[in-house]
Order: C-alpha cells, then structure tokens, then sequence
C-alpha cells in the first residue's frame, strides 16, 4: 500500500489480500498455534508445515518486523489516501485480526476501491483461501485491461 502511495506512475493496479492498514491485535488467539492464522478449516498437514515454518524464524527480521507492525497506522499516515490505483481489498467474514468493519474503514478511504469479503475465519486468507482469493484478483485485474 506505501508503495502504491509513494509510486503510483509505477502501480497500476492494487490488490490486497488479508492485509491491516494498522496495528495487529489477534482477539481470543487460538492456544493451536497458527489455528487464527490459517482458519478453522486448515488441514493438520497444514498447520503442522506453518508450525515448522514459524519454528525457526530468522530472529532479527522477526523482531525488524513485530518493530515495524507495533506502531503504525496508514490512513493516519495518509498513506491511504494517497492511492490512486484501482485497488481491491480482500478480507475474510470473520478473521480475529480485523473486522469486517475496520477492513471496510480503510478501504473507503483508497479512492477507487472495493472490498471482498470472503467466507473464512483465517486472517492469513492468501494462504488458507488462495483459489478464491486468485479468482478475486484475476477477475479484477481483468477488469482493469491489466
């Protein structure tokens, strides 16, 4: 999205999947570990390839990266605003990361854009409903003659 705001003669179209505009706040976690990431629905396979993917993380881009997502907030940025891109925002019906409300709050103030909502409790939802979320985009980008 700062891309898109920054750059935007180099951003001709903008989908996002699942993505917050601020900080993250998981409400209730799951005790399964990447249960709210992936979704009720996720396979044990699933969950277990994301539990070793997570099991060794390189430790300063984690901690570069809970730095950067513990204190930011793009529409307060103006980052938001500023994207001219037709945009597609995607979010699930019932992620524990953001509502469908706050998705939709930020989403208003993309100029030209709109959001899809998808039935999924996942907040990772180009992990856990990627064949619907590649639908979504290609359908969109096809619109925009891209």
């Amino acid at each position: 999205m700062r891309f898109a705001a920054d750059y935007p003669k180099r951003t001709r179209a903008l989908v996002v999947v699942g993505a917050p505009a601020s900080t993250l706040v998981i409400a209730d976690p799951s005790p399964i570990p990447q249960r709210d990431r992936l979704g009720s629905d996720a396979s044990k396979e699933m969950i277990a390839y994301w539990n070793a993917l997570f099991s060794r993380p390189d430790r300063e881009g984690a901690n570069g990266l809970s730095t950067a997502a513990s204190n930011f907030d793009l529409a307060k940025e103006g980052v938001l605003q500023r994207i001219t891109a037709p945009t597609l925002v995607i979010t699930a019906d019932r992620s524990k990361m953001h509502s469908v409300e706050k998705a939709r709050a930020y989403q208003m103030q993309i100029p030209n854009s709109r959001l899809v909502v998808i039935r999924s409790d996942a907040y990772h939802i180009a992990a856990a409903n990627a064949d619907e979320c590649v639908t979504q985009t290609l359908a969109f980008l096809k619109e925009q003659e891209i």
